[in-house]
């Protein structure tokens, strides 16, 4: 079924996470419950295993390998957390962002996070890219992000009222996605091929845990009326602005990979993980950086809306690649 689906152009995970709002729009009140072994608590405690198994795919030795090219790394990150930010700024100094606070507040949320990490490397992989260089970029990204975004976010959230401490969401953020990361890294001599071997299992488990987090987030705003200003339009106006936002910062990227004379796999690499955002990140981050949980919802829209539109657009645009440089030869 999902071959199938792939074949007419449609992704079954990002399928399932408007199936999983479709959801707990109807049936709210069972995902934004709180005890030991509801949705939401079970969902939190694979956030940890996700990372853990991340880590344990991690080799060391491709890393130091894509360690290298210092000016590439330079660009994607400062693309990922300077570029992405400050263009958002500017924009929403041109609106009143009083209006839709929370909708504004995690689309600059959005711009704060770090890079995807397998959709990266498989998109590099896919394009004839240089693969080390992006595996190293959206690993130390997810890493930076654990600082640098929680430091942007301080902008707008105020401890104790809106959000945690500055120190609580960086320490809380060490310990789901950095220990979690290193503890892998540690035992992948051992378990390394383990992982592996099952690395599709292992990504469905990943994809499963990102569902749940998303389904609990929109159960407990639905179930506050947190999306009861947000039309139709408003919505598609939020479609339109994370595609201009996405090819805005795809074409600066562009120029600049142009201007520094990347060789073309160089350049492939600074274009896909430069313009991308984790939407693992973004429903971990959220749930530690809002103390008021039935915002999550809220803040997650603008990432989702992005993911969706990330992946088939870089899709299409790795296989004219890939397709390209097969012409080439």
């Amino acid at each position: 079924m999902f071959a199938l689906l792939k074949r007419w152009g449609l992704d079954p995970f990002i399928l399932s996470l408007f199936a999983a709002i479709g959801l707990a729009c109807l049936q709210p009140a069972w995902g934004a419950q709180h005890d030991a072994w509801s949705p939401a608590e079970v969902a939190g405690w694979g956030v940890g295993v996700i990372f853990f198994f991340y880590g344990l795919r991690l080799n060391r030795e491709k890393l130091r390998v894509g360690l290298q090219n210092v000016r590439l790394h330079t660009l994607v990150q400062l693309t990922t957390f300077l570029l992405f930010p400050l263009l958002t700024l500017a924009v929403m100094l041109g609106f009143d962002i009083h209006q839709n606070y929370y909708l504004w507040l995690g689309i600059f949320f959005m711009a704060t996070l770090p890079s995807t990490v397998s959709s990266s490397v498989v998109m590099v992989s896919m394009a004839g890219g240089y693969v080390p260089a992006a595996i190293f970029n959206a690993s130390i990204s997810s890493l930076i992000g654990v600082f640098v975004t929680p430091l942007w976010m301080s902008l707008f959230l105020t401890a104790g009222q809106d959000a945690n401490s500055l120190n609580e969401v960086i320490l809380s953020l060490v310990f789901q996605v950095i220990v979690p990361v290193g503890a892998g890294m540690l035992l992948h001599r051992w378990w390394g091929a383990f992982a592996e071997k099952h690395k599709r299992a292992l990504n469905f488990f990943d994809q499963a845990v990102i569902i749940a987090i998303v389904y609990t987030s929109f159960c407990e705003s639905f179930a506050l009326h947190m999306f009861d200003t947000v039309s139709w339009s408003l919505l598609a106006v939020l479609i339109v602005g994370m595609t201009a936002l996405f090819f805005a910062v795809y074409g600066v990227v562009w120029l600049l990979s142009r201007w520094l004379r990347f060789s073309r796999e160089d350049r492939i690499v600074a274009l896909f993980c430069g313009s991308k955002k984790s939407l693992v990140h973004g429903t971990v981050m959220s749930k530690v950086l809002v103390a008021d949980h039935t915002l999550t919802g809220v803040l997650l829209l603008p990432i989702m809306i992005y993911h969706a539109m990330q992946l088939v657009v870089v899709g299409i645009i790795a296989r004219r690649m890939a397709a390209h440089s097969d012409a080439g030869r």
